[in-house]
């Protein structure tokens, strides 16, 4: 089967490629008679305001608690003794959100079971679970969150007992 310009297609195939190799060769050089409204001012890649700096830190569940959205401040969780800032994710964990309830604590039981209720979270004047009694499946579940998070949401700390600070 041999290329045959008797055929349209062909014919309106090869003027098509001439043309594009034409347009690559030799490239049109007119300057735009007006500049795009836009531009007028310049443009900057920079953000309008920087998010405030955030430095690792140690946490315990009672300085952790604060931390849970409320009056525009930043979120925190914490998921098997690392501490996320998931402020990224207000609608989510801010007030209101449908996991607002791990806002400021340990979530580390409540993700591993995928559950969001209240009783999987330890009270903060109690010691940190020890989530002994998690099966494997729960805890891969678990790997897998800390996964997610740590993949969408800024590392800011670590979770310990306390009497620990």
């Amino acid at each position: 089967m041999a290329f045959d310009l008797g055929t349209p297609v062909n014919t309106a195939l090869l003027i098509y490629i001439l043309y594009s190799i034409q347009r690559i060769i030799f490239p049109s050089s007119s300057i735009p008679k007006t500049v795009p409204n836009e531009f007028k001012h310049g443009y900057t890649w920079m953000p309008k305001t920087h998010p405030p700096t955030l430095l690792f830190q140690t946490y315990t569940p009672k300085t952790l608690a604060p931390f849970n959205g409320e009056d525009g401040k930043r979120i925190l969780l914490a998921i098997r003794g690392v501490v996320y800032d998931v402020t990224a994710g207000r609608n989510f964990y801010g007030p209101n959100g449908m996991y607002a309830n791990f806002a400021g604590r340990d979530a580390s039981r409540g993700m591993a079971k995928q559950s969001f209720d209240e009783s999987m979270l330890t009270p903060i004047d109690q010691p940190l679970d020890k989530l002994d009694d998690l099966t494997p499946e729960e805890i891969e579940n678990m790997k897998g969150w800390m996964e997610h998070f740590s993949s969408k949401y800024i590392v800011c700390g670590k979770l310990v007992e306390n009497d620990a600070v």
